[in-house]
C-alpha cells in the first residue's frame, strides 16, 4: 500500500513538473545569442594605441583577428571610454565585447589574460633620472605628472614629488590629458609622468626629439603599478 502511494505521489509530481514547464513562458535570447553573423566590438573611436575610427590601434588589429578566425566581418559601436561606457554599450546588448579591460573589474566578466604591463616614468632623454620604483626619493621634490586617481598619485606624494594631475574622465575627441600629460615633460613644465605603459610608450616615442619610458618594475608599497589585460563581455 506504501509502495502504490509512493508511486502514485511520483506520478503526479511529474506531471505537475510537465504542467508547469509548458505554462512557462518562453524568452527571447539576447543580441549575442541570436545575432552571430558579426563579432560586434564596444570601443572608443579616438584612443590611440588601443583603438581609433580609422583601424590604427593595436586593439583594432586584435578584433580584427578574432573575426578572422571566427569567420565573421568586425563592427563597432563607438562611444567614448569614460564613466557610463560599460552601461551604454556592453550591457545595453549593443556590443559583445571591450578588447581591452584590466582584470578583475567589476562592471564586466573577465576573459583570460592576453598581456600585462606595468606604470612607466616618462622622462627627457637627457635626464640624470633612472628609478624603476616610485618609493625612490630621487622622485622628491621634483615636479611629477599624473592622472588623477590613478594608483600612481598617492605614493609619489608619499615620496615627496609635486604631483601635476590631469583628468581621468575626458571625451577623448576633445581632449587628451595623456598627450597633455607628455608634452609638459617634452617643453620642460614637468621633470616627468607617471603614465600607463602602452600609453606612456604611444605619446613619448612622439615626441620630438623622442622621451625616454622607464618602466616601473620596482617594488612601489602600498600600490599596484602591474596590471593583467583581458577582454570584458557580459
Amino acid at each position: 500500500m506504501q509502495r502504490r502511494s509512493w508511486r502514485t505521489a511520483m506520478v503526479a509530481f511529474g506531471l505537475l513538473c510537465l504542467t508547469g514547464a509548458a505554462a512557462a513562458p518562453v524568452l527571447a535570447g539576447p543580441p549575442e545569442i541570436t545575432e552571430r553573423g558579426q563579432l560586434r566590438v564596444c570601443a572608443d573611436g579616438n584612443n590611440l594605441p588601443f583603438s581609433n575610427r580609422d583601424g590604427e590601434g593595436f586593439e583594432n588589429r586584435i578584433a580584427e583577428l578574432m573575426a578572422e578566425e571566427l569567420g565573421v566581418p568586425v563592427s563597432y559601436v563607438w562611444a567614448p571610454q569614460i564613466m557610463g561606457f560599460v552601461r551604454n554599450t556592453l550591457d545595453l546588448g549593443v556590443c559583445d565585447v571591450i578588447i581591452g579591460v584590466a582584470a578583475g573589474y567589476e562592471l564586466v566578466q573577465n576573459t583570460n589574460a592576453y598581456y600585462r604591463s606595468v606604470y612607466s616614468l616618462v622622462v627627457p632623454e637627457d635626464a640624470d633620472l633612472d628609478v624603476t620604483s616610485l618609493h625612490d626619493p630621487a622622485l622628491a621634490e621634483l615636479r611629477i605628472g599624473a592622472i588623477t586617481d590613478t594608483p600612481p598619485v598617492v605614493p609619489l606624494r608619499r615620496t615627496g614629488a609635486s604631483v601635476k594631475t590631469y583628468a581621468l574622465q575626458a571625451d577623448t575627441r576633445v581632449v587628451s590629458p595623456v598627450r597633455d600629460a607628455v608634452k609638459d615633460v617634452a617643453e620642460g613644465i614637468t621633470q616627468g609622468a607617471v603614465l600607463w605603459g602602452p600609453i606612456a610608450g604611444y605619446y613619448a616615442g612622439r615626441q620630438d626629439p623622442p622621451l625616454r619610458v622607464v618602466p616601473l618594475v620596482g617594488d612601489t608599497p602600498g600600490a599596484q603599478l602591474q596590471f593583467r589585460i583581458t577582454m570584458g563581455v557580459r
